[in-house]
């Protein structure tokens, strides 16, 4: 299908809705189109899936409906008919530091799912996704990958940032401020005050967390269009983009440009460059194996961390540096982290995007900002590493992952003190029952064992508060907020729940931390690791139906994105082509 035919019509004799809209088997079908006011001239266009994880969970979500409204007068202006849908998110922010985080990874695998039955349940041609919540960026972006329809991405905008005793501040500060509280360093008035202001409007979590993150990815892959990352969800210009975003994916229907042909090995790559660069979150490390996994890709965690060690890291954002999203933003946005990075050599200017134009054509007349410094020449980096690594050794066969965006020692030695889930170490921080130089383990957590691979901001929140962030060590075989900051190492795998090393340590065990060399060792023998494994169990946990049951029966290894299906390699069909 080539576009419209000269007379004005769709030709949909190979699009999906062909199926539901034409000829006489398609006559039940119609009558629902009918009673929903569409006109014949509407049932014989492409039909486009507009859909947005909406809801009035949290902030990250709440102006997604109203930019969904956006992209689809985008749609039809460009001939297309929009059909709107909405699709779940589970929050981190309100389910962090409890039992509702063993939902937020599952959520990314529910999004993409959801997505892609709807589609395929109705026959859509295209997509055009909106979503604002940590795991609902790659969610759609992986539904995208998945059904290999036309497809543009957008972010719903990031947060502005709240004010408070003269600085900006984030959510992040909040979790923090328990933190200082709780060791007598911060009022009950002050931080009443503090969370009353910290998320003064609509949108994402304002720092370069894991949204901001995926958001900067989007463009970088190439599925989002040029600049549509960067403003704040309450600014209008956000509109402006929803509609250009509908637009857009009326010309990929008619050219067939699909998901796949703009995202290759080298386009993964362009992603861990952009995340690298900012500074970003260590939940990349899952999702863009994921993602790949979708594509047909392999592209796992190491070949993530491949990418970060040798990026430089030139954007100055929370948490480990001083910048929020708006200030990228109002200093020329992700474009600029990108023209800096091709001007480098960081990143490959010949890979496609969903504006039909090549990465390095969509940003070649980005200008570098002068008089700022949230970013910074590519001649003059933060650190000529990037902000995020990868570790293995015997601790961690299958990889690890830590943000040194910000630390100032990236080394560190100490004996394990161990904890069998997230809420015992809490506690433990809060009623300070640790020591400076203290390795906190957390295991148990993983993608299998958690079960669900929870966040651990709580407690690293707290450690700051407490002023410790920098003098203790915590490592993980679940995973850290993009809000983390402090030495602080996820992903450690295998996991524990799967005989992982991490889960045969011991208290006083000497574990050794070198972000330099990339390693993550214990000071134990093989011959001493393996008499340990002989005598480990699993541990049992309280999920044992529902959902996060369903999870752990599939879920694989943090290193290649904890997914739960085999990806394309193992696909006989593509949904785009039935």
């Amino acid at each position: 299908m080539d576009g419209n035919t000269p007379g004005g019509e769709w030709d949909k004799s190979k699009l999906p809705s062909r199926h539901v809209s034409i000829g006489n088997t398609s006559a039940p079908h119609r009558a629902f189109y009918y009673a929903m006011g569409m006109t014949d001239e509407e049932i014989k266009q492409p039909f486009v899936g507009v859909v947005t994880t909406w809801n009035e969970a949290a902030p990250c979500n709440i102006a997604l409906s109203r930019q969904a409204q956006a992209a689809k007068a985008g749609v039809r202006e460009a001939g297309g008919t929009p059909r709107e849908f909405t699709t779940i998110t589970v929050t981190d922010g309100i389910a962090m530091g409890h039992d509702g985080m063993r939902s937020s990874l599952v959520s990314r695998e529910v999004i993409a799912d959801s997505t892609e039955l709807t589609v395929r349940g109705h026959s859509y041609d295209a997509i055009v996704g909106l979503a604002g919540c940590d795991k609902s960026l790659p969610g759609l972006m992986m539904a995208m990958l998945r059904l290999n329809v036309p497809s543009v991405f957008m972010y719903g905008g990031s947060i502005l940032p709240g004010h408070f005793k003269g600085k900006d501040v984030t959510i992040i500060d909040v979790f923090e401020a328990v933190g200082a509280n709780a060791a007598g360093t911060m009022s009950d008035e002050d931080l009443l005050e503090l969370e009353c202001i910290a998320c003064p409007s609509a949108g994402a979590c304002g720092g370069q967390f894991t949204a901001n993150t995926m958001a900067c990815v989007s463009e970088a892959i190439g599925l989002a269009l040029p600049h549509s990352a960067g403003a704040p969800a309450v600014y209008e210009n956000r509109d402006e983009y929803a509609v250009a975003s509908g637009k857009a994916v009326m010309e990929l229907v008619k050219t067939q440009l699909r998901p796949r042909d703009i995202v290759t090995r080298k386009s993964f790559e362009n992603a861990a460059a952009i995340v690298a660069a900012t500074g970003g979150s260590t939940n990349a490390g899952l999702h863009l194996p994921a993602m790949a996994s979708e594509a047909g890709i392999e592209f796992d965690l190491m070949d993530v961390c491949e990418i970060f060690r040798k990026t430089p890291y030139i954007a100055d954002l929370k948490p480990g540096g001083r910048y929020v999203a708006k200030d990228m933003f109002e200093v020329g946005g992700v474009g600029v982290v990108i023209k800096e990075l091709l001007k480098g050599g960081y990143m490959h200017g010949d890979c496609m995007t969903v504006t039909g134009k090549t990465l390095a054509e969509n940003y070649a007349d980005v200008e570098f900002p002068e008089d700022q410094d949230v970013i910074r020449p590519i001649t003059n980096p933060l650190s000529t590493t990037g902000g995020v690594v990868g570790l293995m050794g015997n601790l961690a066969p299958q990889g690890a992952i830590v943000k040194i965006a910000g630390l100032e020692k990236i080394t560190f030695t100490g004996p394990a003190l161990v904890f069998e889930r997230e809420e015992d170490c809490l506690q433990a921080v809060l009623d300070r029952k640790y020591s400076e130089g203290d390795v906190l383990v957390i295991r148990n957590e993983g993608p299998k064992g958690g079960p669900g691979m929870r966040e651990m901001l709580s407690t690293t929140g707290a450690l700051y508060g407490q002023g410790m962030g920098d003098k203790v060590a915590l490592i993980t075989d679940g995973r850290f907020s993009g809000g983390t900051r402090g030495f602080c190492i996820g992903h450690v795998g295998p996991e524990a729940a799967v005989g992982g090393p991490i889960g045969l340590l011991e208290n006083g065990d000497m574990i050794t931390i070198d972000g330099e060399k990339g390693t993550l060792e214990v000071d134990l023998s093989d011959a001493e690791l393996e008499a340990r494994r002989a005598k480990w169990k699993p541990l049992e946990t309280n999920y044992q139906s529902g959902t996060i049951w369903k999870y752990t029966q599939t879920v694989g290894d943090a290193r290649y994105g904890a997914t739960t299906h085999p990806g394309a390699k193992a696909e006989t069909h593509v949904y785009a082509d039935l």
